[in-house]
C-alpha cells in the first residue's frame, strides 16, 4: 500500500500540470491508484466498507494479496462467477488441459484467496475449471454480474486498484496466463546482400472488453514495459509487447504459461 506522503506528491504532480503517467513514473504508483487518489486521499481501511448483500461487511482484505492480484487478473480473462444452490457463490477458472502447471498454480491462488482455502476441478472439454465455493467471492469480486464481461463497465475499486498497484506484476501474470501468450515471431531482413530469416520473441495480450484491456495497458505503463495495438489477423483486441527489453521484462516476471 501507499503511504500518505507518496499519495499527497502524486496529487502534487497532477495539480502542477503533470500528466498520470509522468506523476506515475516519478512515485511508483499507478496511474489507477493516483486517478482514485483524486477522489479519496486517505486509505481505505483494509475493506471494511467493502458491502456484501448477503453475508454483511467483510473485516479484512484478502490475507495474501500477492496470489489476489494474480488471480484478479486470472479472473478478468478466464474466470466467472456463478450462484451457488444455497447462500454462496462458485468462482469458476478456466485452464487448457495443455497446460497442467497453469491449473496447479491457479488453484494455489484460489485456495490463498478463499476464505474456506479449498477448490476442486471439473473436466470439460479441452480444458480443467478450477472451482471453489464461498459466500464470498461477490464481495472479493465486486464488478461480478449478469452476462459477458465485454458488455458491461469493468472499473476497479478503490482497495483493488491498491492492491494491484502494490503487485503489479502478478496482475499481469494472471492476464497473459489468462487471455494472452508468448510466441516466437520471425520476420526477414537483408544481411550481406542475401535475406535471412530473423527470429524474435513476443507476448500477446487479446481481450473483447475495452476496460480490461486498458487495465492491463495501464499496468504495463506502470511498470515501463512497451506496448502497441496489433490488428494481426485482422483482430482488433490484441496488445502486443515485441520491443526486446520489454520482452526481457516480461520474460523475468510473467514468462511463458508453464
Amino acid at each position: 500500500m501507499y503511504d500518505i506522503g507518496t499519495r499527497k506528491r502524486a496529487l502534487t504532480l497532477v495539480a502542477q500540470g503533470h500528466s498520470l503517467n509522468s506523476a506515475s513514473r516519478a512515485t511508483g504508483a499507478s496511474r489507477s491508484a493516483i486517478r482514485s487518489w483524486q477522489s479519496r486521499l486517505d486509505p481505505l481501511p483494509r475493506m471494511r466498507n467493502t458491502p456484501c448483500s448477503r453475508c454483511g461487511p467483510l473485516t479484512e482484505a484478502p490475507p495474501d494479496t500477492a496470489a489476489y492480484s494474480y488471480l484478479l487478473g486470472l479472473y478478468l480473462g478466464d474466470g466467472c462467477i456463478s450462484p451457488g444452490v444455497r447462500a454462496g457463490h462458485f468462482l469458476r477458472i478456466a485452464c487448457a488441459d495443455s497446460w497442467p502447471g497453469l491449473i496447479e498454480t491457479c488453484a494455489a491462488a484460489v485456495e490463498a484467496v478463499n476464505p474456506s482455502a479449498r477448490s476442486s476441478r471439473s473436466q470439460a472439454g479441452g480444458y480443467v475449471s478450477v472451482v471453489a465455493y464461498s459466500r464470498h467471492w461477490r464481495c472479493l469480486f465486486p464488478r461480478h454480474g449478469p452476462g459477458k464481461k465485454h458488455e458491461r463497465l469493468i472499473v476497479l475499486e478503490p482497495w483493488q486498484q491498491e492492491i494491484v498497484g502494490a503487485h503489479p506484476w502478478e496482475f499481469v501474470r494472471g492476464l497473459i496466463h489468462s487471455d494472452g501468450c508468448r510466441i516466437t515471431n520471425w520476420t526477414t531482413r537483408m544481411v550481406g546482400g542475401e535475406r535471412k530469416r530473423y527470429e524474435y520473441p513476443r507476448y500477446f495480450f487479446t481481450n473483447v472488453s475495452d476496460d480490461i484491456r486498458r487495465l492491463c495497458t495501464d499496468t504495463l505503463d506502470t511498470l515501463g514495459v512497451r506496448w502497441t495495438h496489433c490488428t494481426r489477423g485482422g483482430n482488433p483486441y490484441n496488445i502486443s509487447v515485441a520491443q526486446k527489453a520489454s520482452v526481457a521484462l516480461m520474460d523475468t516476471h510473467v514468462g511463458p504459461k508453464y
